[in-house]
């Protein structure tokens, strides 16, 4: 992974480039504590129900998502953020071309 210039103001359309028809993700940082990926989703794609050993924060960006969290079901829109608690099953959907964070916390 290429480190992101540090104290310079990045474009996040820049960072990513989507996939038609696909999901495009790159870490923008990793650190002991956790990691900082951003996701550019094309609508209809999805991931499947999973579980991940760690807390997990989305922040929507552009589009909306479709999470179910734990057999709940959360609309996010942009200048969202859900929490997805670690050990508890999750998917996600994007309706239409979205953009988001995902926080991966972990304990160091």
């Amino acid at each position: 992974m290429t480190a992101m210039p540090s104290a310079e103001a990045l474009s996040i359309h820049s960072l990513i480039t989507p996939t038609a028809g696909g999901i495009a993700s790159r870490v923008l940082t990793r650190t002991p504590g956790g990691n900082l990926t951003l996701f550019a989703f094309d609508a209809g794609q999805e991931l499947a129900e999973h579980t991940a050993p760690f807390d997990a924060l989305v922040i929507v960006l552009e589009g909306a998502f479709d999470l179910t969290i734990g057999g709940t079901r959360v609309h996010a829109t942009p200048g969202t953020i859900v929490s997805m608690p670690g050990g508890v099953p999750h998917a996600v959907e994007a309706p239409e071309p979205a953009r988001m964070l995902l926080l991966m916390l972990r304990t160091p």
